[in-house]
């Protein structure tokens, strides 16, 4: 359809959106650690940052909203 504006993230799915290279050299370069520990300083200031965006005392990073989904039924069952 010409004239349809495309959306700029897609999330019909978790594997629809590709990341930019630029989001690629960002994920090369990450500074890295066990996150199961809490020691992977990247998902730590994600859970952060997501935890003060929406005012809450904590946050948890999953990996696709496959698992984010799961997560949420088997808290409320």
């Amino acid at each position: 359809m010409a004239g349809t504006p495309q959306p700029i993230i897609d999330l019909r799915s978790d594997t629809v959106t590709k990341p930019s290279p630029a989001m690629r050299d960002a994920m090369a370069r990450a500074e890295v650690g066990d996150d199961v520990y809490g020691e992977d300083p990247t998902v730590n200031r994600l859970q952060e940052a997501g935890a003060a965006l929406v005012g809450k005392r904590a946050a948890l990073f999953v990996p696709s909203g496959t698992a984010g989904n799961q997560l949420c039924l088997r808290a409320q069952t």
